[in-house]
């Protein structure tokens, strides 16, 4: 009883002090289990760890049956970052009567019921894999500085064996979004986050109190906004300010609405075929010439589909048979493509036509994507990035690969390119 009068004590009195405002809305809806993954994304000073290890405490305190497991990539980085910042939770909710801290094994137990926050590395997979608790199952798990991982798949597998034994597991994910929209970590957000189940969060120190972050916090910050504002929006604003090597910067990623395609009165069709492990990309293009801006809104990308298999998911997409305009790299594919029943043929392509239709798009006001209709085309136009050379300075021309959507693009827009002034391609004979 006294317990439980505490909680409340805690939740109503000290919990509001400890997060700050931009975290309020993310307490009520994780306290409300809307959703089971939390992507925290921000800058320098968001207090975005301090926030998930603050509910972390809480909910263990709230649900006898829960426990944590606290992740970051090496194992050697935990005792001086995240095991320090659940102690600093403890410490603020006046709470630390009721726990345990231990440092080999790295643990917090709470007293009253034997639940645990455990730390592991993921350099020690094994020591991952095998977590049996005395008491209930692993509730909450904390991705710390997600960034570090090596890539989504790591961090998959890790879930697979972690996501036993229990229901309304809560997994957060906190760091600091790399430059590049390339990374891994920014490109798993983009798509993880179109899931019911999960919710992208971001936050910086502009809407933490003033005396938690201190004045030479502010100063640094301050002066690097000054010295150099994009670094300024990346490490302090948690913006993906990019690395100056992206090809595409006129790109949006939202949705495209079935009212918004009613109104396309021309529909473009384009067709890249696939060769040995590289997909076969198809995919409708809407042109608004007026604004000189594209919509792109459906897509097929798989590996390994027959041609017979791919005609017959081409049709469902595009029923009234428009044309459809194709590498002609593979005039039997096109050939066996016609005599299944569709309306395609070659593109003209010729001398520098790649390089035309990349700076063709280029030069478009807007590349529309809705990335949860056309979740491959949306990640291979906003990674597409030049290459540079030992010495960190750009190659010329554009890099080939990670661009079937990109070409499939060319292809259906082939004949409005050569309408925008671009010299004329000869036909091969």
């Amino acid at each position: 009883m006294i317990l439980k009068e505490m909680m409340k004590m805690v939740q109503k009195v000290r919990l509001k002090s400890k997060i700050a405002p931009s975290f309020r809305q993310l307490h009520v809806d994780i306290k409300n289990r809307r959703h089971s993954n939390y992507w925290l994304k921000g800058g320098r000073g968001s207090t975005k760890s301090s926030f998930i290890s603050i509910e972390v405490v809480l909910g263990i305190m709230r649900d006898s049956e829960a426990n944590a497991v606290v992740l970051r990539k090496v194992a050697a980085t935990l005792r001086d970052s995240v095991y320090d910042q659940y102690l600093w939770a403890i410490d603020v909710l006046g709470v630390q009567d009721f726990w345990k801290e231990s440092v080999s094994p790295m643990t917090l137990t709470y007293k009253p019921t034997g639940q645990q926050i455990r730390f592991k590395g993921a350099d020690k997979p094994r020591k991952i894999k095998s977590q049996k608790f005395r008491h209930g199952y692993i509730k909450f798990k904390h991705y710390e500085e997600t960034d570090e991982f090596n890539n989504w798949a790591e961090i998959r597998s890790i879930n697979q064996s972690l996501n036993r034994g229990g229901s309304n597991i809560i997994t957060f994910y906190s760091y600091n979004p790399p430059a590049s929209i390339n990374s891994w970590v920014n490109q798993t957000t983009a798509s993880e986050g179109l899931r019911d189940d999960t919710l992208v969060h971001s936050s910086d120190y502009l809407s933490v109190p003033i005396e938690w972050l201190g004045k030479e916090f502010l100063a640094d910050a301050e002066q690097l906004k000054k010295d150099n504002p994009k670094a300024f929006k990346h490490e302090y604003m948690g913006e993906i300010t990019g690395t100056g090597a992206e090809v595409f910067n006129n790109i949006t990623l939202r949705e495209i609405t079935d009212e918004e395609i009613s109104h396309f009165d021309k529909i473009y069709h384009g067709l890249d075929f696939g060769f040995a492990h590289d997909p076969l990309a198809y995919g409708d293009v809407y042109l608004d010439s007026a604004r000189r801006r594209i919509f792109m809104f459906n897509e097929i990308y798989q590996v390994g589909m027959t041609n017979r298999e791919a005609v017959a998911a081409i049709k469902k997409l595009n029923p009234m048979n428009e044309p459809i305009i194709a590498d002609s790299a593979e005039p039997r594919t096109i050939a066996e493509f016609r005599d299944y029943g569709l309306n395609i043929r070659g593109a003209i392509k010729g001398p520098g036509s790649r390089e035309h239709g990349f700076k063709w798009l280029e030069d478009l006001r807007e590349i529309v994507i809705d990335p949860s209709r056309c979740p491959n085309t949306a990640r291979e136009f906003s990674s597409y990035e030049l290459e540079r050379d030992s010495n960190g300075n750009f190659k010329s021309g554009y890099p080939d690969g990670n661009d079937h959507t990109i070409d499939k693009t060319r292809y259906e827009l082939e004949p409005i390119m050569k309408k925008g002034g671009f010299k004329p391609w000869k036909k091969k004979q």
